[in-house]
């Protein structure tokens, strides 16, 4: 289990996903994207914006349940993308590369982009914007909530409560 946690806000995530955008410009027209969903579909949508393409495929690569590592199984396949020839997958993280290997065994001629890699899986993409510590858990945005934090004067009254 990971040692280390790394929060990405809503306004990182989409200044991330705006420089990958940025990068990728110059190697396209794409015909397509590939969402890995769950992660890849808000970065895939921003990048879609950016680099003016709207054809958005999914995939949907399950590798755990709970929280045990399973076997990949593909529950949507994408369809649209064929071999990937064209196309760009997105995702938000590589992170062992079990995920990423199924998804590129099913494109093998797709362009793999994501916004976070870790170095298990950094092999398998061919761009990212951060290289993240194998040991850190990041904590997007949609696995977060904005909590009440009382000002620190008051952590002392509390107490004396």
């Amino acid at each position: 289990m990971a040692v280390a946690y790394a929060t990405v806000t809503w306004d990182q995530l989409h200044r991330d996903a705006r420089l990958l955008a940025e990068q990728l410009i110059p190697l396209g027209p794409f015909r397509g994207i590939v969402a890995v969903t769950r992660g890849g579909l808000i970065p895939a949508a921003i990048i879609g914006r950016e680099i003016d393409c709207r054809l958005i495929e999914s995939i949907s690569v399950v590798t755990y349940d709970e929280e045990q590592i399973g076997k990949p199984k593909v529950i949507k396949p994408p369809t649209a993308a064929g071999d990937g020839e064209g196309f760009l997958i997105i995702d938000d993280l590589v992170d062992s590369g079990v995920t990423a290997r199924e998804v590129r065994a099913l494109l093998p001629k797709a362009y793999f982009a994501c916004l976070y890699a870790k170095p298990s899986g950094r092999p398998l993409t061919d761009r990212f914007v951060v290289e993240v510590p194998q040991d850190t858990w990041i904590l997007f945005p949609w696995d977060t909530a904005p909590l009440f934090v009382p000002p620190l004067a008051r952590k002392g009254a509390e107490s004396a409560q």
